[in-house]
């Protein structure tokens, strides 16, 4: 099992160059947010993503992809 603390690491290096904060909330899910460091412009915000799933690093890679290809997709809906 993945300590929280490591998946929080995990996952905020996973979205570099931007800047990525992974807390914790009291159910134990997840809520991450993703923004531009320059501008602190919010690229993507998730409030509560189950962790029960993220056991591996396969299945936070696989989290990670299915996050920034939301990010991809509402730049690409925007513009």
């Amino acid at each position: 099992m993945i300590s929280k603390l490591e998946l929080r690491h995990i996952i905020e290096c996973g979205f570099l160059p931007l800047s990525c904060t992974c807390t914790v909330n009291p159910d134990g899910s997840l809520m991450i947010k993703v923004f531009e460091p320059s501008t602190d412009r919010i690229e993507l915000l998730v409030t509560a993503i189950s962790t029960e799933n993220l056991t591996s690093s396969r299945a936070i890679a696989n989290l990670i992809g299915e996050l920034r290809s939301e990010m991809s997709s509402r730049k690409t809906a925007f513009h």
